[in-house]
């Protein structure tokens, strides 16, 4: 292994600042926040941090770049599919078969999106020089989620015929593949903007934008549609089956074998494109040539790489020091816990109301297209020298829309088949697309905060760490979230066959209830409780926040910089 530092982005950046920069290539260039379901938990960079010498962006992408475009697109893809399995489809399978605070449980798979800060400057600091700087992590990372998608396709249908006995190996397995899909996401970051020419570096962000919505929206909206019997037997058989087009442990071993056959085609694919291998040897050539006897000396090149990984990390405690920097960490940290009932559980609250899979997959898919236009406006409303202006008034129109879920589910009419009122319906949708306006609002108003605050000479490293805890902030209360909807809950199963009336305390109950044609009264219901503890919490939060939120913004660039000495 081997370890290289990049060479500085502008003139204007110190020695130390190459140092620090060494894993943020990825953290360049304003990423549009997809259509996931929910706010952005580090599944695309969010800086939008400007060079001072960029060059001129081309407005077609040019053919030499084609293949490299199309490559990034296929890894993306690749990411998108364990993320939509993970953050969306495997939870509505369980749900039906578990409790709230078992799928809180599973809820825990996807931390590694939210915290892979952690591990990025090891995933771009140490590689093999002979296999190439991102290559080195991208093969044997894809290599080993193939391995683990094709062993979850073996068992999956076994588990999830029990998934309350097998919860910790099924949470096991997709954290697993969700720490993998991270660190690939890192070393994908870095190499798209090497791969391509200059002038197409914009095109990095729509490769992975596009990559990450196929993937997500083929192992979410598609996946549950087609693994459905009853959308399968309405729209595409003749015959009606009891089963879906595809089972879940198929899907998983398809996509395992595409994972290894991409792979192997990777292998083949040059890290340096040969129109760009001058030039990418020139950024490096600095570094990697830097003293004439470099081979001669490895102990101290190990030295180096490992004072420059202690430094990264140091100058992110550094940044953490400041204390208008603790006090908006504390902002990033409790901002959503006002909206995160809505945001966790109101999808599976409305798939045990009667909800078919069907038609909440047609919501999230109605939200993508107008996630695109959201951005856009957003982009430009936010860009202001108030940038937390909006983001607070998309903080109020968050908790807005999760008030109208509360009122949607309170009143939601009992239904048959999962049929529902096409009004009701339409209401789903608008308060659908309401909050994720909202949400799109807070991402990129908060992104040209970012930017704002951010100390030049640490930039990456600046912004990374307060994007982490931002994302973190939508992660950590979801497990306490999904526990306190079971602990409010109290439900009676009432038998038809004779006047006996029992307490249900466990998910297991609740199903033996309904196997012997018992009828679940759910007396109090713990959703409700929960989210009205949240949205109470979440005015409170949000008149402190706005009078600290003013505050901050106010500031002068010079409160929020890192002190260094000076030599």
């Amino acid at each position: 292994m081997d370890v290289h530092k990049r060479s500085a982005v502008s003139p204007r950046v110190s020695s130390t600042s190459d140092e620090l920069e060494l894993f943020n290539m990825s953290e360049k260039f304003v990423i549009t926040k997809p259509s996931f379901g929910e706010e952005n938990d580090g599944l695309l960079p969010v800086s939008q941090q400007h060079t001072t010498s960029a060059p001129a962006m081309a407005t077609r992408l040019p053919k030499k770049d084609l293949l490299n475009f199309f490559v990034l697109i296929i890894l993306y893809t690749l990411q998108g599919v364990p993320v939509g399995l993970a953050f969306g489809s495997v939870p509505f399978i369980l749900k039906s078969k578990v409790s709230f605070s078992q799928v809180g449980i599973f809820s825990l798979a996807s931390y590694p999106y939210s915290l892979k800060l952690l591990w990025s400057p090891i995933v771009d600091a140490v590689y093999d020089r002979r296999i190439g700087r991102r290559k080195s992590w991208i093969i044997p990372v894809q290599f080993v989620s193939g391995i683990t998608l094709l062993y979850l396709g073996y068992v999956i249908n076994a588990l999830i015929e029990d998934p309350a006995q097998y919860l910790s190996r099924i949470t096991f397995c997709f954290f697993l593949l969700i720490f993998l899909c991270a660190t690939q996401d890192i070393a994908v970051d870095g190499w798209a903007l090497t791969c391509l020419s200059p002038e197409s570096l914009p095109f990095a962000s729509t490769a992975q934008t596009i990559g990450m919505n196929c993937g997500y929206f083929s192992s979410f909206t598609v996946f549950l549609a087609l693994n459905s019997p009853e959308f399968a037997n309405k729209y595409l058989r003749e015959t009606p089956k009891d089963t879906g087009l595809f089972s879940l442990g198929g899907y998983l071993a398809f996509w395992g074998w595409a994972y290894l056959l991409v792979t192997i085609f990777i292998f083949f694919v040059p890290e340096d494109p040969p129109h760009l291998k001058n030039l990418n040897h020139d950024r490096l050539s600095a570094e990697h040539f830097k003293d004439e006897d470099h081979h001669n000396r490895p102990s101290r090149g190990k030295e180096k790489y490992w004072s420059e990984l202690k430094h990264v990390y140091l100058t992110m405690l550094n940044v953490l020091k400041l204390p208008n920097v603790q006090v908006f960490v504390v902002i990033l940290l409790i901002a959503k816990l006002g909206f995160q009932v809505n945001e966790a559980a109101t999808n599976l609250k409305l798939l045990e109301k009667g909800l078919s899979k069907e038609d909440l997959s047609i919501t999230v898919l109605i939200d993508f297209p107008f996630e695109m236009v959201f951005g856009y406006y957003a982009g430009g409303w936010s860009s202001g020298k108030s940038p937390l202006k909006p983001w607070l008034f998309g903080f109020a129109g968050r908790l807005i829309a999760a008030a109208m879920a509360h009122l949607i589910l309170l009143f939601f009419p009992k239904v048959e088949d999962g049929k529902i009122p096409f009004k009701l319906f339409f209401l789903i949708i608008v308060q659908h697309l309401f909050g994720s306006f909202m949400s799109t609002i807070q991402f990129v108003s908060l992104c040209a905060f970012h930017t704002k605050i951010a100390d030049p000479a640490i930039g990456g490293t600046y912004m990374t760490t307060l994007n982490t805890l931002s994302n973190y902030g939508g992660t950590w209360p979801r497990l306490i979230i999904f526990f306190l909807i079971d602990k409010f809950t109290v439900s009676k199963c009432e038998m038809v066959t004779s006047s006996s009336v029992y307490d249900i305390h466990r998910e297991e109950q609740r199903q033996q209830c309904l196997a012997s044609g018992g009828h679940v009264n759910i007396i109090r219901d713990g959703y409700f409780y929960t989210s009205f503890i949240c949205l109470s919490l979440g005015v409170i939060i949000w008149f402190w926040v706005k009078k600290k939120a003013t505050y901050l913004q106010s500031l002068p660039a010079s409160a929020w910089r890192v002190k260094r000495d000076i030599t």
